[in-house]
């Protein structure tokens, strides 16, 4: 389920009808914007808030309204949506940045830090053509996705996973065992270019777990 940040989601479940568009709305998964009042001073955000640029000057700090929820110190912008329970999916369009994070958070998490810097964020990392997952600065290598144009991320609360996901082959690339101890948000920070999101969209566990089991037998990707 999907919790707005700033109130709770009451569910009234009456008849079957209600308990279809329920289901129906589990498999769209999490909608979101990205939340301005996060942004760091760097970050622009455009497209109804559902992308971000980066500014190598960026806005003049003494223009943002104060708060206590942007970062300070580092590139990063959360989005305005969490997740307490279920299985969500959204992907990112990543094509114009080449050094970008992407992944969640804690809602709570220190606006002094970066997200993969503590160990209350989980990441997937893109710098210098590489990929990498990224949790307490610790990395390590994420092979087989190349370039792509877009990603997906997969997140599954009760099974502590946060997955990357092969768009274009509807594939599950790797698999991120997290620890999730409250509510997370999706989770951004780029270096250049910009990230452009697309969230409340329905993925087919079926068609990514055969995938991926068959590029297991080939010891390229990891299993469902």
């Amino acid at each position: 389920m999907a919790l707005p940040f700033a109130r709770s989601l009451c569910l009234c479940r009456r008849g079957a009808k209600r308990l279809g568009a329920a289901a129906a709305e589990a498999r769209r998964g999490i909608s979101f914007k990205l939340e301005e009042k996060t942004a760091h001073s760097s970050l622009l955000l455009f497209k109804g808030d559902t992308g971000v640029k980066y500014g190598m000057v960026g806005l003049e700090p003494t223009k943002l309204a104060l708060n206590v929820e942007r970062f300070r110190e580092w590139a990063v912008v959360l989005a305005d949506t969490a997740v307490t329970s279920g299985r969500h999916y959204w992907e990112v369009t990543v094509k114009r940045s080449q050094q970008f994070r992407i992944g969640v958070a804690d809602v709570d998490m220190s606006r002094d830090s970066c997200i993969g810097v503590d160990d209350r964020s989980w990441v997937f990392t893109y710098a210098q053509r590489k990929w990498h997952t990224m949790l307490a600065n610790e990395k390590a290598p994420v092979e087989g996705m190349g370039q792509p144009e877009k990603v997906g991320l997969l997140l599954e609360y009760e099974a502590q996973k946060l997955s990357l996901v092969d768009v274009s082959r509807i594939a599950v690339v790797h698999i991120l065992q997290t620890d999730f101890r409250g509510p997370v948000v999706p989770a951004f920070a780029l270096w250049d270019g910009e990230l452009l999101t697309h969230s409340g969209l329905e993925f087919s566990l079926d068609r990514a777990s055969a995938a991926a089991s068959a590029q297991v037998s080939d010891g390229v990707y990891e299993s469902w």
